[in-house]
Order: structure tokens, then C-alpha cells, then sequence
């Protein structure tokens, strides 16, 4: 999970760049007269288109980090579920189908022993006597 969380923190931190680095470069477009040298227009600093871009930018960055955020939480939950096939009970790890006991070894570096819990102890007891003693 720790890993993940890493992946998550990194594309946060790109995202933040790209923006900013939109940011920035509406700033410098004023500060350093781009349209004039590209363009030929006529020098004339406009502060407040710079500041409603950013104001656009920033919003609309706001709104796809809080999105990002969402969707890598919900990821990051599926992600915490273990796939287990309903018929053979092998489990999926890595896009790989291995037995409980493969595993547990391979996941949690433990050995494995079989045992019977007290319910189903009981339920084979019962069934051992109902087969012993024919009613």
C-alpha cells in the first residue's frame, strides 16, 4: 500500500507542475511582451487578463486534482481486494492464479499447515455419527 500511495503522491506532484507551469507561463507572456515580439502588437501590459488566467487555471486546477484525488482512492480500495476464483479457491496475485498456499508463501514468506476449525469439526462429527447410526 505504501508503494501505491508513493505512485499516487507522484502523479499529484505532475499535475501540480503542469499547472503551474501554465501559470507561469501566462505570466511571463505579459512580462516578457511575447505577443509583441511574435505578433507585432503594440506593447501594452493587460494585468488582468493575467489575472483572470490564472484565476481559470487555478479553478479548473482545483477541480482535476480533487478529481485525481477520488479517483485514486477508489483505486487504491479495489486495489485492497484479494481475487479469490469461487470454484477452485486459487488466488490471483500479479496476474498470477496460485493455491492458497503458494500464496501465503509467496506473499507472507510462511509456512503452511492444514487444520480443521471447531465449526466444521463439529459438522463432520455430527455427519460421522448420522452415517455411523442409521435411524
Amino acid at each position: 500500500m505504501k508503494q501505491v500511495k508513493g505512485k499516487s503522491d507522484t502523479i499529484l506532484w505532475i499535475e501540480a507542475f503542469g499547472f503551474s507551469l501554465i501559470i507561469a507561463l501566462s505570466w511571463l507572456t505579459e512580462i516578457m511582451r511575447i505577443p509583441h515580439f511574435i505578433f507585432g502588437e503594440p506593447f501594452t501590459p493587460n494585468w488582468h487578463r493575467a489575472i483572470l488566467r490564472t484565476l481559470v487555471v487555478s479553478l479548473i486546477w482545483a477541480w482535476v486534482h480533487l478529481a485525481t484525488r477520488r479517483l485514486l482512492k477508489r483505486l487504491h480500495y479495489l486495489e485492497e481486494f484479494l481475487r479469490i476464483c469461487s470454484w477452485c479457491r486459487r488466488v490471483c496475485h500479479e496476474g498470477e492464479w496460485l493455491t492458497l498456499e503458494e500464496y501465503f508463501n509467496s506473499k507472507f514468506a510462511t509456512q503452511t499447515s492444514h487444520g480443521m476449525c471447531p465449526e466444521c469439526l463439529q459438522k463432520e462429527k455430527e455427519d460421522i455419527q448420522s452415517r455411523a447410526d442409521p435411524i
